[in-house]
């Protein structure tokens, strides 16, 4: 990526191809008009105007195009009180990625004068932040709108919308227009920033707009953001390029881009004089960061070292892919202070040959070595993973070779997933041959491997104290707090509400395998 500019004439749309009939049955739909780019359709009795649509094969082009960082978003005048006096609710499925991009819709919302509500009822504009990584989250999804449904019948002014990564999968976006076609406005994950245009082109043509742009779109710096609490997330860059077989990601988050180093660390210089006590930074493989500068030598493990040197109590990042986790990044790590001591390192599956066919693109014996380099350079480090059984071709030996891998890293956590396929990939055009069943028995059996490691490694911790940031009460037991120590272990303890958003120190007591409890020890006793 070039150096940043100032100048954005037009943010990039990535329209491609203005053909839509793939979206359509033709016998109950009907073309009214095209003009500017845009075509509109009538269908069972719903006018949907078309403004950009998504392209699988556009999605998963990654050409040479200049990324321009854009400074001067700003709301139209005319949009900056449209929601005066109105409600919105958004509801976010997925990943921390999804969470934040929420932040900038509500931001956005906010700026417009809409104010949040939790009660869907009161609701003006209801937003479905989406997920697309696993079929049930978007079963999930689906099956929300169908509950929406009845709001919008008795609330015809209510703007309904659908967001985020599944609404940059052909199949989805065609499937809200033929079975769901009460949803007034339908965006993706590259076009955010357009959400006030959007809801105005909704409001008064009264029609669906779909604008889901195929290619990625430009680095706009500059939203607002709706941040609660005392940890903010921090994007420092978007997109994948891996095209793991498995994934969907690369298609709906596009190619990589980096954000400037000075933007990120101006962002989390900021976030510390607010006073948040802990950022996360984020990106689809933050190891990646910078690869995509031209005109710098920059890369992750020099924005760590940079940001470690800001005064903000804790940094974390997520998520980590195991090709691009180099030496220069773990010296880095080493030297904590504010980098924590916890690292999620996905490895997928223990197999050599299950990984050709994920087109991870590294061996079991590269990741056990990193494992390796990891604990000799962090002896105290926890290393956390994803792991998907499952997978097409999956033999019960190559599953075993994943158990192995797993007793010999020592996880003290995973998240664990029966391999489904996702439309567009390469995998979902691989034979699915591991039966259901077998599928099932082999998580089961997975997680009870976890399970005892979990378990072990807790109770190494029995006897000693650890500082937690406390994040609040516990969600089933009003009167215990809940707080993650530096390896983002789960705490419970008994003490004052007070203490919510405050480093205590809490003495380990019990060990169970999913967190563990402690007594709060109060300052003079810690000192002691």
């Amino acid at each position: 990526m070039n150096k940043e500019t100032k100048n954005s004439p037009d943010l990039k749309s990535g329209k491609g191809d203005k053909d839509y009939s793939k979206y359509f049955d033709f016998s109950d739909a009907k073309l009214i008009r095209e003009e500017d780019g845009k075509a509109t359709y009538r269908i069972k009795g719903r006018t949907i105007q078309i403004n950009a649509a998504p392209d699988y094969k556009e999605e998963k082009q990654r050409g040479k195009e200049e990324i321009k960082v854009h400074y001067d978003f700003e709301l139209p005048e005319e949009m900056k009180q449209f929601g005066a006096g109105k409600y919105a609710y958004i509801m976010t499925y997925g990943c921390q990625m999804n969470e934040h991009d929420s932040e900038t819709i509500k931001g956005l919302l906010e700026q417009m004068g809409y104010a949040s509500t939790d009660d869907r009822n009161m609701a003006d504009i209801i937003l479905l932040n989406t997920c697309a990584v696993r079929e049930n989250a978007e079963d999930k999804v689906f099956g929300e709108l169908g509950h929406l449904s009845h709001l919008k019948r008795e609330k015809p002014s209510l703007i309904l919308g659908v967001c985020g990564c599944m609404s940059q999968e052909e199949s989805v976006v065609g499937r809200i227009m033929k079975k769901h076609p009460f949803v007034d406005i339908i965006f993706g994950t590259h076009n955010i920033h357009r959400l006030p245009h959007l809801v105005k082109e909704a409001v008064f043509s009264k029609e669906m707009v779909i604008e889901v742009w195929s290619k990625e779109g430009d680095i706009i710096e500059n939203l607002p953001k709706k941040r609660e609490g005392i940890k903010a997330w921090v994007n420092i860059m978007y997109g994948c390029d891996k095209f793991c077989t498995y994934c969907i990601v690369p298609y709906t988050r596009g190619k990589e881009r980096s954000r400037r180093p000075d933007d990120v660390i101006a962002e989390v210089r900021e976030l510390a004089r607010q006073g948040y006590k802990e950022i996360m930074l984020l990106g689809q493989n933050v190891n990646a960061y910078g690869k995509d500068f031209e005109d710098i030598e920059y890369r992750f493990g020099d924005l760590m070292d940079d940001i470690r040197k800001i005064d903000l109590p804790r940094v974390r990042f997520t998520t980590s892919h195991p090709r691009d986790f180099d030496d220069h990044l773990i010296e880095v790590l080493s030297k904590k202070g504010n980098l924590m001591e916890h690292i999620h390192l996905p490895v997928q599956s223990g197999s050599n040959e299950i990984l050709k066919r994920m087109s991870r693109k590294y061996t079991r014996e590269h990741y056990l070595e990193l494992v390796k380099k990891i604990k000799t350079a962090i002896p105290d480090v926890v290393l956390t993973t994803d792991i998907i059984v499952g997978f097409p071709g999956e033999t019960d030996e190559q599953f075993e070779e994943t158990i192995s891998l797993v007793k010999e890293v020592g996880y003290d956590s995973a998240y664990t997933f029966i391999y489904s396929p996702r439309e567009g990939t390469p995998a979902a055009g691989m034979e699915d041959n591991v039966p259901e069943q077998v599928k099932r028995k082999r998580l089961y059996r997975l997680n009870d491997v976890l399970n005892e490691f979990s378990k072990k490694n807790n109770e190494g911790l029995k006897g000693l104290t650890l500082e937690v940031l406390v994040e609040g009460e516990s969600k089933n037991n009003a009167s215990v707090l809940a707080g993650r120590s530096r390896t983002n272990k789960l705490v419970h303890f008994e003490g004052p509400r007070e203490l919510i958003g405050q480093f205590v120190h809490v003495h380990i007591t019990e060990t169970p395998t999913f967190y563990i409890k402690g007594e709060w020890v109060r300052e003079q006793e810690a000192a002691v």
